[in-house]
Protein backbone atom coordinates (compact mmCIF):
# COMPACT_ATOMS: atom_id res chain seq x y z
CA UNK A 1 0.00 0.00 0.00
CA UNK A 2 0.90 3.36 -0.83
CA UNK A 3 0.23 4.65 2.75
CA UNK A 4 3.13 1.98 3.85
CA UNK A 5 5.25 4.75 2.00
CA UNK A 6 3.74 8.25 1.96
CA UNK A 7 2.22 9.83 5.28
CA UNK A 8 -0.13 12.61 2.95
CA UNK A 9 -2.96 11.06 2.38
CA UNK A 10 -4.00 13.62 -0.31
CA UNK A 11 -0.82 12.57 -2.34
CA UNK A 12 -1.82 9.02 -2.20
CA UNK A 13 -5.23 9.73 -3.41
CA UNK A 14 -3.48 11.54 -5.96
CA UNK A 15 -1.25 8.86 -6.96
CA UNK A 16 -4.19 6.31 -6.76
CA UNK A 17 -5.63 8.33 -9.32
CA UNK A 18 -2.90 8.84 -11.37
CA UNK A 19 -2.33 5.16 -11.41
CA UNK A 20 -5.24 3.80 -12.52
CA UNK A 21 -5.19 5.42 -15.81
CA UNK A 22 -1.04 5.84 -16.05
CA UNK A 23 -1.69 7.37 -20.16
CA UNK A 24 -4.25 9.83 -19.46
CA UNK A 25 -3.67 13.74 -19.01
CA UNK A 26 -5.96 14.91 -16.12
CA UNK A 27 -7.58 18.57 -15.44
CA UNK A 28 -6.96 19.90 -12.32
CA UNK A 29 -10.68 19.85 -11.62
CA UNK A 30 -10.72 16.64 -12.80
CA UNK A 31 -8.58 15.38 -10.65
CA UNK A 32 -10.45 16.85 -7.31
CA UNK A 33 -13.34 15.53 -8.39
CA UNK A 34 -11.95 12.11 -8.29
CA UNK A 35 -9.93 12.11 -5.18
CA UNK A 36 -12.56 14.14 -3.38
CA UNK A 37 -10.19 16.24 -1.72
CA UNK A 38 -10.35 20.25 -1.17
CA UNK A 39 -8.61 21.74 -4.68
CA UNK A 40 -6.01 23.44 -2.65
CA UNK A 41 -4.45 20.12 -1.43
CA UNK A 42 -4.80 18.61 -5.18
CA UNK A 43 -2.47 21.75 -5.76
CA UNK A 44 -0.18 21.27 -3.30
CA UNK A 45 0.39 17.67 -3.99
CA UNK A 46 0.22 18.31 -7.97
CA UNK A 47 3.20 20.94 -7.59
CA UNK A 48 5.34 18.54 -5.31
CA UNK A 49 4.66 16.01 -7.50
CA UNK A 50 5.68 18.15 -11.01
CA UNK A 51 9.08 19.75 -8.92
CA UNK A 52 10.10 15.78 -7.96
CA UNK A 53 9.17 15.31 -11.90
CA UNK A 54 7.18 12.36 -11.18
CA UNK A 55 4.23 14.28 -13.05
CA UNK A 56 4.13 16.42 -16.18
CA UNK A 57 2.05 19.56 -16.19
CA UNK A 58 0.86 20.46 -19.88
CA UNK A 59 -1.24 24.04 -20.22
CA UNK A 60 -4.38 24.19 -23.12
CA UNK A 61 -6.06 26.86 -23.53
CA UNK A 62 -6.83 28.19 -19.94
CA UNK A 63 -6.83 24.61 -18.30
CA UNK A 64 -3.85 22.87 -16.74
CA UNK A 65 -3.61 19.11 -17.44
CA UNK A 66 -1.14 16.58 -15.59
CA UNK A 67 -0.03 13.19 -16.22
CA UNK A 68 2.72 10.73 -14.82
CA UNK A 69 5.98 11.51 -16.46
CA UNK A 70 7.62 9.00 -18.96
CA UNK A 71 11.07 10.65 -17.97
CA UNK A 72 10.98 10.04 -14.65
CA UNK A 73 13.45 7.66 -13.30
CA UNK A 74 11.25 5.34 -11.51
CA UNK A 75 7.85 5.71 -14.05
CA UNK A 76 7.96 1.95 -14.71
CA UNK A 77 8.67 1.19 -11.23
CA UNK A 78 5.68 2.78 -10.23
CA UNK A 79 3.61 1.34 -13.14
CA UNK A 80 4.74 -2.23 -11.48
CA UNK A 81 3.51 -0.83 -8.23
CA UNK A 82 0.12 0.57 -9.49
CA UNK A 83 -0.34 -2.78 -10.96
CA UNK A 84 -0.44 -3.89 -7.43
CA UNK A 85 -2.26 -1.42 -5.51
CA UNK A 86 -5.20 -0.69 -7.99
CA UNK A 87 -8.00 -1.88 -9.75
CA UNK A 88 -7.57 -5.41 -10.57
CA UNK A 89 -4.38 -6.77 -9.28
CA UNK A 90 -5.42 -4.71 -5.43
CA UNK A 91 -8.80 -6.76 -5.85
CA UNK A 92 -6.98 -10.30 -6.81
CA UNK A 93 -4.45 -9.40 -3.87
CA UNK A 94 -7.72 -8.51 -1.19
CA UNK A 95 -9.80 -11.69 -2.13
CA UNK A 96 -6.49 -14.25 -2.34
CA UNK A 97 -8.25 -16.28 -0.31
CA UNK A 98 -11.29 -16.36 -2.08
CA UNK A 99 -10.16 -17.13 -5.48
CA UNK A 100 -8.30 -20.01 -4.46
CA UNK A 101 -3.72 -20.90 -4.06
CA UNK A 102 -2.41 -18.85 -6.99
CA UNK A 103 1.29 -19.63 -7.30
CA UNK A 104 1.72 -17.02 -10.07
CA UNK A 105 -0.05 -13.85 -11.36
CA UNK A 106 0.81 -11.89 -14.22
CA UNK A 107 -0.19 -8.81 -16.06
CA UNK A 108 1.12 -8.36 -19.12
CA UNK A 109 3.43 -5.46 -19.63
CA UNK A 110 1.06 -3.73 -22.23
CA UNK A 111 -1.71 -4.30 -19.98
CA UNK A 112 -0.25 -2.80 -16.82
CA UNK A 113 0.58 0.17 -19.41
CA UNK A 114 -2.70 0.64 -21.10
CA UNK A 115 -1.04 0.47 -24.20
CA UNK A 116 -2.83 -0.98 -27.06
CA UNK A 117 -3.03 -4.51 -27.78
CA UNK A 118 -3.67 -7.22 -30.56
CA UNK A 119 -6.93 -9.03 -29.75
CA UNK A 120 -5.13 -12.33 -29.70
CA UNK A 121 -2.70 -10.86 -26.29
CA UNK A 122 -3.72 -12.27 -22.99
CA UNK A 123 -3.66 -9.50 -20.56
CA UNK A 124 -3.88 -11.71 -17.22
CA UNK A 125 -2.40 -15.13 -16.11
CA UNK A 126 -2.84 -16.88 -13.11
CA UNK A 127 -1.88 -20.13 -12.08
CA UNK A 128 -2.70 -22.27 -8.96
CA UNK A 129 -6.03 -23.55 -8.04
CA UNK A 130 -8.44 -21.06 -8.58
CA UNK A 131 -12.24 -20.65 -7.93
CA UNK A 132 -13.05 -19.45 -10.96
CA UNK A 133 -16.50 -17.94 -10.63
CA UNK A 134 -14.27 -15.52 -7.77
CA UNK A 135 -12.33 -14.62 -9.84
CA UNK A 136 -14.52 -13.94 -12.82
CA UNK A 137 -16.32 -11.47 -10.78
CA UNK A 138 -13.02 -9.83 -9.88
CA UNK A 139 -12.42 -9.32 -13.97
CA UNK A 140 -16.09 -8.25 -14.67
CA UNK A 141 -15.80 -5.64 -11.89
CA UNK A 142 -12.17 -4.57 -13.81
CA UNK A 143 -13.97 -4.86 -17.22
CA UNK A 144 -16.71 -2.48 -16.35
CA UNK A 145 -14.54 0.17 -14.92
CA UNK A 146 -12.15 -0.13 -17.90
CA UNK A 147 -14.49 -0.59 -20.52
CA UNK A 148 -12.77 -2.98 -22.62
CA UNK A 149 -12.75 -6.54 -22.02
CA UNK A 150 -9.84 -8.60 -20.37
CA UNK A 151 -8.34 -11.53 -21.93
CA UNK A 152 -7.27 -13.90 -18.92
CA UNK A 153 -5.76 -17.27 -18.80
CA UNK A 154 -6.02 -19.84 -16.07
CA UNK A 155 -4.39 -22.93 -15.63
CA UNK A 156 -3.08 -25.46 -12.85
CA UNK A 157 0.42 -25.63 -11.88
CA UNK A 158 0.73 -29.11 -13.61
CA UNK A 159 -0.56 -27.75 -17.01
CA UNK A 160 2.28 -24.66 -17.04
CA UNK A 161 4.91 -26.95 -15.64
CA UNK A 162 4.03 -29.08 -18.97
CA UNK A 163 3.32 -26.68 -20.84
CA UNK A 164 7.19 -24.89 -19.98
CA UNK A 165 8.67 -28.28 -20.52
CA UNK A 166 7.09 -28.83 -24.07
CA UNK A 167 8.32 -25.41 -24.80
CA UNK A 168 4.78 -24.21 -25.79
CA UNK A 169 4.57 -21.14 -27.84
CA UNK A 170 2.04 -19.28 -26.08
CA UNK A 171 4.15 -19.66 -22.35
CA UNK A 172 7.30 -19.14 -24.08
CA UNK A 173 5.59 -15.73 -25.57
CA UNK A 174 4.54 -14.98 -21.63
CA UNK A 175 7.82 -15.76 -19.94
CA UNK A 176 9.93 -14.27 -22.73
CA UNK A 177 7.63 -11.09 -22.98
CA UNK A 178 7.45 -8.29 -20.96
CA UNK A 179 4.81 -9.10 -17.43
CA UNK A 180 4.35 -7.27 -14.48
CA UNK A 181 4.48 -10.00 -11.51
CA UNK A 182 1.43 -9.07 -8.91
CA UNK A 183 2.24 -12.81 -7.38
CA UNK A 184 4.70 -15.34 -6.99
CA UNK A 185 8.60 -15.52 -7.66
CA UNK A 186 9.45 -14.80 -10.80
CA UNK A 187 12.93 -16.69 -10.61
CA UNK A 188 11.37 -19.94 -9.79
CA UNK A 189 8.63 -19.14 -12.48
CA UNK A 190 11.64 -18.41 -14.92
CA UNK A 191 13.77 -21.66 -13.51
Amino acid sequence: MLSDLITSQSRIKLLNVLLAEPTEMLHVRELVRRTGDEINAVRRELLFLEKKGILTREPRANRVYYSLSKNYLFYFDLLRMGAKIVGLGDAILKNRVKIGKIKYAMFSGKFARRMEKRPTDVDFIIVGTIVLPELAVLIRDEEKRLGREINYTVMTEEEFSFRKKKRDPFILSVLLGSRVMLYGDEESMLA
